[in-house]
């Protein structure tokens, strides 16, 4: 049941027109920074060659528009999320689901899984802009690989937050705006507090996925994301129970 609801999930995506349009916003987004990332690069890649141990094409280029495109997802997904669940209880097609012979857990992790898919496919796009770079130089796989997985762990935390706040409300813009700004804000506690070493740091997704983005996979970053999806989810999980009980 729960592959259930995410294919009907991830159809309805499919389905809505500005779906279409945020992803060809999206790669025109990515490939402008990546033209402009790889230009810079030529303009001193002379430089670099004198260099002993320089870093190579895929750290310079490739590594920094994994951290652009986590920050525009960042702003973007809470525009899927809030229709998840906020923008069903405002319509009252909620009730219809919630009377269905469906487990909560089902109902929200089969939602969870739709929007990770769709979020999923559009890395992988992302990702595969980036084998171009492979026709005149050397790409690192595995640093790609490890951003790709770095920025899909955080891009899957910020959906279970999104999904969690759109269980709290029935206005979808409150649940949106609620999801950029906890977001947003957690992304400047990893910002202001990068050069200070503060504990706050270690409360931010994006602080976890830094890691990752230098080819680094650490166990504790990803206790981090598992502790940190599981538990949204399972607060979204009551909630939806709370709304079944009292419906």
């Amino acid at each position: 049941m729960i592959f259930t609801i995410a294919h009907k999930e991830f159809r309805t995506l499919f389905s809505a027109p500005s779906t279409w349009l945020i992803l060809g916003v999206l790669q025109f987004i990515f490939a402008w920074f990546f033209l402009a990332r790889l230009d810079a690069y030529l303009q001193i890649q002379t430089q670099l060659a004198m260099v002993a141990n320089a870093p190579g094409i895929t750290l310079s280029v490739a590594a920094p528009l994994f951290g652009t495109l986590a920050l525009v997802l960042m702003m973007l997904i809470p525009l899927f999320t809030m229709r998840l669940l906020a923008e069903e209880r405002r319509n009252q097609t909620l009730a219809l689901l919630l009377a269905a012979p469906i487990s909560s857990s089902q109902i929200v992790i089969g939602k969870f899984l739709s929007l990770v898919l769709f979020l999923a496919l559009i890395i992988v796009c992302s990702t595969a802009m980036l084998f171009i770079l492979g026709l005149g130089t050397h790409l690192d796989f595995g640093l790609l690989l490890s951003n790709a997985i770095g920025l899909w762990l955080l891009t899957a935390s910020y959906t279970a937050l999104g999904l969690y706040l759109s269980a709290l409300t029935k206005q979808p813009i409150v649940a949106a705006m609620s999801a950029i700004a906890l977001s947003f804000g957690m992304w400047l506690i990893d910002v202001g507090s990068a050069d200070s070493g503060s504990g706050l740091r270690t409360l931010s997704p994006s602080a976890h996925a830094q890691s990752m983005n230098s080819g680094l996979v650490v166990s504790a970053d990803l206790i981090y994301f598992a502790l940190f999806i599981t538990t949204l989810l399972l607060l979204t999980i009551r909630r939806v129970n709370n709304n079944r009980l009292y419906a």
